[in-house]
């Protein structure tokens, strides 16, 4: 449900940006003095106009990979079924798909949102994306390996280890 409403959302606001400022790269239009602005971009580039070189054919292609690399690693490698992870995934996948889309349609990604102290001229599905991986990351190094938890079994078996002789039984 989050990946769907990212993406539905990411796309409503660049339909709505377009309607708004044209496809005219480069209008832009104030909306909070000189801190924020909407202002179109064509990026050709990754998240926040990184490596903007022109392969956009080679991102869309790097961004399906990544996409379906999250589900396996969602599918595989999470620690269970936690609400929060599932999230993440959410908004990192919808947020992928949401510029997956603009690629194969325009050949390049509509961003639009420009916070003038930021170095960069993003969108709803970049956020997504850089919330979704931040998030996900801070809950990973707080639950370590999540469902799975030292027992007391464990430890006995980490003292038996450390226990025994190196040169081997019976030395």
């Amino acid at each position: 449900m989050i990946a769907a409403t990212i993406l539905a959302v990411d796309q409503a606001t660049k339909a709505w940006v377009l309607s708004t400022l044209g496809t005219v790269e480069g209008t832009s239009r104030p909306l909070i003095d000189d801190w924020l602005s909407l202002t179109l971009i064509h990026n050709t580039g990754i998240a926040f106009g990184m490596f903007d070189v022109g392969f956009s054919h080679f991102f869309t292609v790097t961004s399906i990979i990544i996409s379906l690399g999250a589900v396996y690693f969602y599918r595989y490698h999470l620690p269970g079924p936690h609400l929060l992870s599932q999230a993440c995934l959410g908004l990192i996948v919808g947020g992928a798909v949401g510029n997956i889309i603009d690629r194969v349609r325009f050949g390049y990604v509509i961003d639009f949102v420009h916070v003038h102290w930021f170095p960069g001229i993003f969108n709803v599905a970049d956020s997504a994306i850089t919330i979704g991986v931040a998030a996900l990351a801070l809950f990973l190094l707080l639950t370590g390996d999540g469902d799975r938890r030292r027992t007391a079994s464990d430890d006995a078996l980490l003292s038996d280890l450390l226990n025994q002789d190196p040169r081997g039984p019976g030395s």
